[in-house]
């Protein structure tokens, strides 16, 4: 039989070796080698994840030098250009200008800015019989402006320019502004330009450009 010492000793091994072991597991517990137990999951937390970084293209077009010339580029210069369009807004401001008692004065004005057959065109519509008869009952007066907008369309000898016209007009009727935007034709006549024709620029007319 065992006696008491032995068995004493026994235990008190049994002891240490439980104890050892259970300081070994407890170590494994959060994979780092320390003791601690999973920190329990807060609920609702979300986990921000950062995106990359966008990589932002550089920028492919660029203002060229001063010496870039781009009017060599068209079919038209500078200086022809300007004309023609300045051309087109003159013609835009005759054409808002008019008085019910001066139908014939106002077409005679036209005709100094157009070529002959819109000249005539535009005769034979402001001293219609209906346009006076409509002017003269109101006793129409009009103070026309104009500002250009933009360039629709260019040829070696023809620029269609999309000018804004503005009537002020006077009437029995009550006075108002009536704002037009058009697309006005300009051709080249020699070594000038004339005025070929007139369309509402919103009205799906490009203008005509065949002369």
């Amino acid at each position: 039989m065992m006696n008491e010492g032995r068995r004493k000793g026994l235990f008190v091994a049994a002891v240490v070796v439980l104890a050892v072991l259970g300081i070994y597991l407890t170590t494994l517990g959060d994979g780092s080698g320390e003791v601690g137990a999973a920190e329990p999951a807060v609920p609702g937390a979300t986990r921000t994840v950062t995106a990359p970084p966008v990589a932002v293209p550089s920028q492919v077009a660029t203002t060229p030098s001063a010496e870039f010339d781009v009017y060599s580029y068209l079919p038209l210069s500078r200086d022809q250009l300007g004309a023609a369009a300045d051309l087109a807004r003159r013609f835009t401001v005759e054409y808002g200008t008019y008085s019910y008692n001066d139908a014939v004065g106002r077409a005679d004005r036209l005709k100094a800015f157009t070529t002959v057959e819109f000249g005539d065109d535009l005769t034979r519509t402001v001293t219609s019989p209906a346009a006076v008869e409509h002017d003269t009952a109101d006793q129409i007066v009009s103070k026309g402006s104009a500002r250009l907008k933009s360039i629709r369309d260019m040829s070696a000898d023809s620029v269609v320019v999309v000018v804004e016209g503005t009537a002020e007009i006077t009437a029995l009727s009550g006075a108002k502004n009536q704002v037009e935007d058009y697309a006005v034709t300009v051709v080249q006549v020699g070594s000038d330009w004339r005025v070929y024709d007139l369309q509402l620029a919103g009205s799906g007319q490009d203008g005509d450009v065949s002369p």
